[in-house]
């Protein structure tokens, strides 16, 4: 009888820090020329219509002028980043792909295997999705932020509120829109690197993989401390079954899930080896 041999595994592929601090910098360096614009404009038209806003009882106008200034800047800002969005998402998922690529060769190679990657249909429909998905949040960001100014500007003036109230809210709402930034930047530099080096370890017959915990974070979740504790092995093709998220994952999948895979090359048994 053949003995079965103990299945070997490769190193996993994280996340590259370089690629997620280049992606954050755009969209924060993005995002601060939006504020700087929307802060000089609102606050000009706020301190332009300061006397009436105290007489706002007897006028509404303050009000309708400073809702038209707010409007066109949401206009041109939402088509900014409508723009940015795209060559930035492309961006990322090129950027992913390849260092993604890249370290996944190396572990390869250490491991005494050589292969070639090209963009297959699966990879460019991963790549597809990536983009897509980074879009979709990059556009969210002006959104939230300026509909949350927008709001500021109605209530202060409604109010009879200084500038310098209406100054700080604002920059509450950036405070807010940077770590949206951050967190974009750091989940989706998490799951890019997951979904596309998924693909390449189906491409090259890797089926199964093993749960790694990061052991990072503030609040892991319980069931994928246990999963990494008990070394759980799952078919990269299903995920793994979460019993609190009661579906099939794969790691780094959930928001802020910082988990990865190890994968677990084929077992062979000693009469196949030879």
């Amino acid at each position: 009888m053949s003995a079965i041999r103990k299945p070997k595994t490769l190193r996993p592929v994280r996340p590259n820090a370089g690629v997620r601090a280049a992606y954050h910098g755009r969209l924060d360096r993005l995002l601060e020329e939006m504020h700087r614009s929307v802060t000089h404009w609102v606050r000009a038209a706020y301190r332009a219509k300061t006397p009436e806003i105290v007489k706002l009882a007897e006028d509404a106008s303050p009000a309708r002028t400073l809702d038209e200034v707010v409007s066109s800047l949401i206009r041109r800002w939402q088509k900014r980043y409508d723009e940015a969005a795209d060559n930035l998402g492309r961006w990322f998922a090129q950027t992913s792909a390849k260092r993604s690529d890249t370290t996944l060769k190396g572990i390869l190679k250490r491991g005494g295997f050589s292969v070639e990657f090209k963009m297959s249909r699966p990879m460019n429909d991963a790549y597809q999705a990536v983009i897509g998905e980074n879009v979709g949040l990059i556009k969210s960001i002006p959104q939230r932020y300026l509909a949350d100014v927008q709001g500021h500007v109605m209530r202060s003036v409604q109010a009879g509120r200084d500038l310098g109230y209406l100054t700080d809210a604002i920059e509450a709402s950036y405070g807010v829109a940077r770590r949206r930034a951050a967190f974009i930047a750091r989940d989706q530099n998490q799951k890019a690197t997951a979904v596309l080096t998924r693909v390449r370890y189906q491409e090259i017959g890797i089926q199964s993989a093993r749960w790694l915990h990061s052991a990072g974070g503030k609040t892991p979740r319980p069931s994928h401390v246990k999963a990494g504790r008990d070394k759980v092995v799952y078919a990269i093709a299903d995920g793994w079954f979460d019993p609190d998220a009661k579906k099939n994952i794969w790691p780094g999948e959930l928001p802020n899930c910082r988990c990865t895979a190890i994968p677990v090359l084929p077992t062979l048994t000693q009469s196949e080896a030879r």
